[in-house]
This record gives C-alpha cells, sequence and structure tokens, in this order.
C-alpha cells in the first residue's frame, strides 16, 4: 500500500522549525507525563498494596492476642477461685475440731477408749 501523501509541500522556514521543535517538545513532555503518572501510580499501588498486608497481619494479631487475653482472664478466674477455696480451708485448719473430725474420718484416728466402725458406702439393698 502506497504511502499518504499530501499535496500540501513543506515550506522551510525559521517559523515552520520552531513550530516542529515546539510539537516534538510538545510530545515529549507528554510521554514523560505518561511515564510519570505510570510511575506515580505503581507506587500507589504499591504502597496501598504494602498497607493491606500490613494491616492483615495486624488484625490476625490482634486475634490471635485477644484469644490469648480471654484465656489468661479465664484462668485468672480460675486461681482466684481456688484462692478462696484455699483461703477457706485454712481458715478451717486452725480450726482443732475440725483437724480432729477430719483425721477420725479420713484417717480412723481414735482417741482411747473409742471404736471405729468403717461402714461401705453402698446404697441399702431393702
Amino acid at each position: 500500500m502506497p504511502r499518504n501523501r499530501s499535496n500540501v509541500s513543506r515550506i522551510d522556514s525559521p517559523y515552520m522549525n520552531q513550530y516542529d521543535a515546539h510539537v516534538e517538545r510538545q510530545r515529549k513532555r507528554k510521554r514523560l507525563l505518561k511515564r510519570r503518572l505510570i510511575l506515580f501510580g505503581a507506587i500507589v499501588v504499591i504502597s496501598f498494596f504494602s498497607l493491606f498486608t500490613y494491616h492483615l497481619s495486624q488484625r490476625e494479631l490482634y486475634a490471635e492476642k485477644k484469644a490469648q487475653y480471654e484465656l489468661l482472664q479465664q484462668q485468672k478466674q480460675e486461681l482466684i477461685t481456688e484462692e478462696s477455696a484455699l483461703t477457706e480451708e485454712i481458715k478451717l485448719l486452725e480450726d482443732e475440731s475440725y483437724v480432729l473430725r477430719i483425721a477420725k474420718t479420713n484417717y480412723f484416728f481414735t482417741e482411747e477408749g473409742e471404736i471405729v466402725f468403717k461402714l461401705l458406702e453402698e446404697a441399702p439393698a431393702y
């Protein structure tokens, strides 16, 4: 296919040379502007992706820490109840009659003249 040729001939004048130089500068400016915009867009996309992945990792870390915190809170509550039970037992063990009653029931401790009968803890058969 033959090249399209214009029937208008070009005049070689200083104005046309200046105009051609101006058009070439404009074309270079547009090309540089496109490159800058592409570079800026790439930087924005990379920054957004980095921030997004950082946000997701922080959310995951937060969920793990929250689960660990709830577990520790539960353990703390269990330890508080155990502490109160042990404190109550300490108070009971300070009472001599309570200690003697435990010794008699669990360890068959007897005073002089007492007889111990061990009963089976079964339901009656009647």
